[in-house]
């Protein structure tokens, strides 16, 4: 199965261009950051390139730009061309399958959200700042009737 989700934000404005029989195709770097921290504490973020086709290209290309935040999910592709100097170059991207709008640069600073036009867009807090968020009661344990406890080390970790 090759199936890939991501939730980050742009790295630069969305690039459209069409294809010889007219058909949209869109491409732009998706930063997503990693879940745990490196040795100075800070996390590190990968840089993703994504392809978009046809209808969702062109509504990408006019409701996002730098810095707004999509989830992404599609598949990953690899392919390879020849170079200017005849070594062999290969690519790993993202052909994305849908995107959800989940707020941009602009909403999360308290502006208006560009991508309010868009078809099947995702409302986030970001969406009202003035909102107040739900709190969590977090004295309350809702696992504490689940029986004994697990405990894991960090040096069985992975990474």
């Amino acid at each position: 199965m090759n199936k890939v989700f991501l939730i980050g934000r742009l790295t630069r404005d969305p690039e459209l261009r069409y294809t010889s029989s007219n058909i949209a195709v869109a491409t732009f770097s998706l930063a997503v950051n990693r879940n745990f921290t490196n040795n100075s504490g800070e996390r590190d973020a990968d840089f993703i390139n994504i392809v978009v086709w046809r209808k969702q290209a062109e509504n990408v290309k006019n409701y996002l730009s730098q810095g707004s935040q999509v989830a992404i999910d599609g598949r990953i592709q690899s392919r390879s061309y020849d170079g200017e100097d005849g070594k062999k170059r290969y690519i790993t991207e993202v052909i994305a399958d849908n995107v959800e709008f989940l707020g941009t640069k602009k909403s999360n600073q308290g502006g208006s959200n560009a991508s309010s036009a868009s078809t099947n867009q995702e409302v986030t807090p970001y969406d009202f700042p003035d909102a107040k968020p739900e709190t969590t009661d977090v004295d309350n344990n809702p696992f504490a009737d689940f029986g004994d406890s697990v405990e894991i080390s960090d040096d069985e970790l992975p990474f």
